[in-house]
């Protein structure tokens, strides 16, 4: 990427002194700024730490799927033109896996299919280069508006009886806490958030072995059954096998 296209350096701290603004009235709002290009991302995650923000970062596409689970971001600064996984693609594997954090695309391409394309794909808004720090702030708090709300939300998933509370890390059925193992509970993660959905044993072996996964469809049968002895030896039946097609979690 050309540093050029994004913020002129001494714009970094020229624009700070007078830029603060609903930031410091919202605090402990934490970003990640995923950009292949060094000096860009450093310079961007230094001006929106002067800003208030809590800030991370990330160089490729890669590194910031492997980080936001952990990280978990209120906002991701996403850069679109990145080599191996570009921007549109690491938004498109977050929504594929349920992930509804806010992405800012930053990017020079201008073109109105371009912005089309990654707002249909679950961006929340899109800024073309050259951007001011300035503008940067204030899309910035205004996604953090929009968004912050029904945020909770987003970490609670339930099926019936079945219940997920991401931030309890807690699983239970008709009650009665549930223990997973790891991979067990992504895995049910997963069928929460796209209940109702039939999903192919190549779409769960992506979103739930992640892309570098080298195994087959054995792995994914396996688990689905170390699931439905733990969570579905009860009425109603939960986890439904399309056959031929894949697995889908419902509760009719």
């Amino acid at each position: 990427m050309n540093t050029s296209l994004a913020v002129r350096p001494e714009a970094v701290h020229s624009e700070l002194p007078d830029s603060r603004a609903t930031v410091n009235d919202m605090p402990g709002h934490h970003l990640l700024v995923v950009d292949d290009e060094d000096n860009l991302r450093s310079m961007l995650a230094a001006a929106l730490q002067h800003h208030g923000f809590d800030v991370s970062e990330a160089a490729n596409g890669r590194e910031a799927l492997e980080v936001i689970p952990a990280r978990r971001p209120d906002l991701i600064l996403l850069d679109v033109m990145m080599p191996e996984l570009d921007g549109f693609e690491v938004c498109r594997r977050l929504r594929a896996d349920g992930d509804r954090t806010p992405v800012l695309f930053l990017t020079a391409r201008d073109a109105t299919e371009d912005k089309v394309r990654g707002l249909t794909l679950g961006g929340d808004d899109y800024l073309e280069k050259p951007f001011s720090l300035d503008e940067l702030v204030a899309r910035t708090e205004a996604v953090l508006r929009r968004t912050s709300a029904d945020k909770s939300l987003d970490r609670i998933h339930q099926c019936a009886d079945l219940r997920m509370d991401e931030d309890a890390h807690r699983v239970s059925r008709g009650g009665v806490d549930v223990a997973l193992s790891p991979t067990e509970y992504n895995l049910l993660r997963y069928l929460l958030v796209n209940q109702g959905r039939v999903l192919s044993k190549a779409q769960i072996l992506d979103h739930v072995w992640k892309y570098d996964f080298g195994g087959d469809g054995g792995v994914v049968e396996t688990y689905i059954g170390y699931l439905r002895r733990k969570l579905d030896d009860t009425e109603p039946k939960l986890i439904h096998t399309i056959r031929g097609v894949g697995y889908t979690l419902r509760d009719h």
